[in-house]
């Protein structure tokens, strides 16, 4: 039976639940056993939270044993990556700058998930603040990809998308700053959710890239990450961005895919270094939609070429801006007491360039230099000029099609170690996802097939507030 709750869905749990075939107790213990043996392979969890996790399920089967109506979430076990906010946990976002650092509060997302009765199960390993398409930049150890442990699960949220693909959780929280649950959903073989910008608080989550950050669930099906965005997602005083209504924005929801007009951008297929076998499997995909009902048609995405090129300007110019915080006084790690004092700029110096690693110095450096006197106009600015023209490209996609389809990676995963000695080329595998962060669209990563073995994800971006579209479009391609 064990092996069968590990198996689960959110919604099969819940039915389970609510029927008394299982107890909360019982899928929380299968978890816990389950992931002792398996992390030791896999490496996805930071932090284990059992006794944590073993007390809520109690109190949903409580809950239970007095007949109370029970929230879909309630006694489902769910791993959390470690640059969100649990009071009272380590909260490192795999730095060794944060390496002991205990969160003083809930994020506002986990405050929604404790009203829906969650069972937290652990907080997931991750590439350094975010900075990382593998999680190979983790301060602590490299995560493998359940499907291939020679490989890479992806990154940033890579700790996550592998915690659900090996069913070590039902499923998990991740960020999205440039492809970051997307792009490990599609390594590992599960459904990543990138919610529009300002639809899910990033109040309590540590800030890598403030204007394109955004939280999202991975999950083993569609309904369940519809399930999750509908429990995490709305307006949150503690987050300036965070979107008061956002029904004077939304068009009409696409109701199935019979009829709905998909755009395919003709960029996305002519990419440099991408994988002949993917491209097919995506079109493939593409072919099953059609046949379906829905009507292909060839777009033009022209300013998504720059994309990389200016993410990796406006990326790195917020992050030296948002990590200028982690100065070795206030929090984390620090060389003052090591060096019996100093001089306040050594002890910045020292505690900075001992608590971080190589990927985030290099982009703390970069977005310094453009943003410095003399660059900012040429760089920071031109990239914020680039950036509204790929808004408007889609802006314009939109008025003809309901929906986009893309890959969400050029390639299948990659071996560990492939790509760590050269950035440009690790960079090169956001390629299809930060032109949706860069616009604040909302997207969603879906498995289309296999290539050796490794999965291939489908990639579909809506309207701003169109993840009813998404959850549609995603639910009726399962079918399929």
């Amino acid at each position: 039976m064990n092996k069968e709750l590990l198996k689960l869905t959110i919604t099969d749990a819940h039915k389970k639940l609510a029927a008394k075939e299982i107890s909360a107790r019982e899928l929380t213990e299968a978890h816990i056993a389950h992931s002792k043996k398996k992390d030791a392979e896999i490496c996805a969890y930071v932090n284990h939270t059992a006794d944590e996790a073993l007390a809520q399920a109690d109190a949903v089967d409580e809950k239970l044993r007095f007949g109370n109506d029970l929230s879909p979430l309630a006694g489902i076990p769910v791993a959390i990556k470690d640059n969100i906010l649990m009071k009272g946990h380590t909260a490192t976002a795999s730095s060794q700058i944060l390496k002991d650092y205990i969160a003083p509060y809930d994020a506002t997302v986990i405050k929604k998930l404790r009203a829906h009765d969650a069972v937290f199960l652990g907080k997931t390993n991750m590439d350094e603040f975010a900075m990382g398409s593998s999680t190979e930049n983790s301060a602590f150890f490299p995560t493998k990809n359940p499907r291939d442990v020679s490989r890479v699960p992806g990154g940033s949220s890579g700790g996550s998308a592998a915690a659900v693909a090996s069913d070590q959780a039902t499923y998990a929280l991740g960020s999205d700053t440039g492809g970051s649950i997307r792009q490990p959903a599609s390594f590992c073989g599960v459904v990543g959710l990138k919610p529009t910008y300002g639809a899910v608080s990033r109040y309590g989550v540590m800030a890598m890239a403030s204007s394109l950050d955004q939280i999202g669930p991975l999950t083993k099906t569609v309904t369940d990450a519809e399930l999750v965005f509908r429990a995490i997602a709305g307006h949150d005083a503690h987050d300036a961005t965070s979107v008061l209504s956002v029904q004077v924005h939304t068009k009409t929801p696409l109701r199935s895919l019979a009829g709905a007009r998909i755009g395919v951008p003709k960029e996305y297929f002519s990419v440099e270094g991408m994988d002949k076998d993917v491209r097919v499997s995506v079109e493939q995909a593409i072919k099953k939609m059609e046949h379906a009902g829905a009507k292909i048609e060839e777009i033009s995405l022209p300013y998504t070429s720059h994309a990389i090129s200016a993410y990796y300007i406006i990326m790195p110019a917020e992050v030296s801006s948002n990590l200028a915080r982690y100065d070795g006084i206030k929090y984390g790690y620090s060389t003052y007491e090591a060096n019996g004092g100093g001089v306040l700029a050594e002890v910045y110096e020292r505690s900075r360039s001992e608590g971080f690693g190589k990927e985030v110095k290099r982009r703390i450096m970069l977005g310094t230099y453009v943003l410095s006197a003399g660059y900012y106009d040429a760089y920071y600015k031109k990239a914020q000029q680039v950036r509204t023209k790929i808004k408007e490209d889609f802006a314009q996609a939109f008025e003809k099609v309901d929906m986009i389809a893309t890959p969400t990676s050029p390639t299948t995963a990659f071996c560990i170690g492939e790509k760590t000695k050269d950035p440009l080329e690790m960079y090169l595998a956001d390629v299809f996802t930060v032109p949706v962060n860069l616009a604040g669209l909302p997207a969603l990563s879906l498995p289309c097939g296999d290539v050796g073995g490794l999965p291939v994800g489908l990639q579909f971006i809506a309207p701003w507030w169109g993840e009813d579209t998404l959850f549609t479009a995603g639910k009726e391609f399962e079918k399929l």
